[in-house]
């Protein structure tokens, strides 16, 4: 198999792709200590213990990669974005990371005792192909499991954002058509797409986060300058409305103030399953 080339990406993969490469620098401010919220539950569920090959899909940062490390895992992260890829190998220069494509993954079959994606799988333009591809990769009896973020009622700050949009800015922008980043949220629909995909017994759980912020404007700048999508339709408004909207979400998140910080509730949904 070969891995997928920027040049060769249709114009949805592309914006991810350009949209990680710019947000590498600020993730760890941004969402790094949120998405590391996910890691322990999601690890267990894969029973990554001493010996266990693990392939970390869509590893960003490595956050994942390291956590299974320290575990005895013998582990592998991947990732599509250079930038993600090289920030990895940097804050962890001991383990192996490369590029490659979480829908065409450059490993043979049964290579992995454990796959696991961490708030990875809501941004694929072929989610499907990447839980086929992680079937096959994996032995007969490995686990996969992957996070996303709850819906947004739940997980409250892309609640925030998306009902300060509707009031004030525009949905209707100039975006590359794109999956529904909410899909997997429904615990109904994981599970189907897992036990399609050829896996069994699949589980799906709520794991409870909160995402602690500096200030009420931190929600917005985080958002702004640390996802893609999110950003992307935030780039998309017009002055006046960007304006709008970031003091709506200024007074919204500050009614979550404690102390110092604004706790939002940014809750995970974790699915988990057996191959055949």
């Amino acid at each position: 198999m070969t891995t997928s080339q920027p040049s060769d990406f249709s114009a949805y993969k592309a914006f991810e792709h350009k949209g990680w490469e710019r947000a590498t620098p600020q993730y760890h401010d941004a969402f790094g200590y949120l998405t590391a919220q996910a890691i322990q539950p999601l690890l267990e569920s894969v029973d990554v213990r001493s010996g266990v090959r693990v392939l970390d899909v869509a590893t960003g940062p490595g956050y994942v990669a390291a956590a299974a490390a320290q575990r005895g895992a013998n582990v592998v992260g991947i990732d599509f974005s250079a930038a993600m890829v090289a920030e990895a190998r940097r804050c962890y220069p001991a383990l192996p990371f490369q590029e490659g494509d979480a829908e065409d993954l450059p490993f043979p079959d049964k290579s992995f005792d454990a796959v696991v994606m961490n708030f990875g799988l809501m941004h694929l333009e072929r989610p499907e192909q990447a839980l086929a591809e992680a079937h096959r990769v994996l032995r007969a009896g490995g686990k996969l499991a992957f996070t996303v973020w709850a819906k947004p009622e739940e997980a409250v700050g892309f609640g925030m954002v998306l009902r300060a949009v509707q009031q004030y800015g525009s949905m209707n922008v100039p975006l590359p058509p794109r999956p529904p980043l909410f899909r997997f949220s429904e615990p109904a629909e994981s599970r189907r797409v897992l036990l399609e995909a050829g896996f069994m017994a699949p589980e799906v759980r709520l794991v409870p986060q909160v995402w602690r912020l500096r200030s009420p404007d931190a929600l917005f700048e985080n958002m702004q300058g640390s996802t893609v999508r999110t950003a992307g339709l935030l780039r998309a408004q017009t002055p006046g409305a960007l304006q709008a909207i970031r003091a709506a979400l200024r007074d919204m998140a500050g009614s979550y103030q404690k102390g110092e910080k604004i706790e939002l509730p940014m809750p995970a949904v974790l699915a988990s399953a057996t191959k055949r």
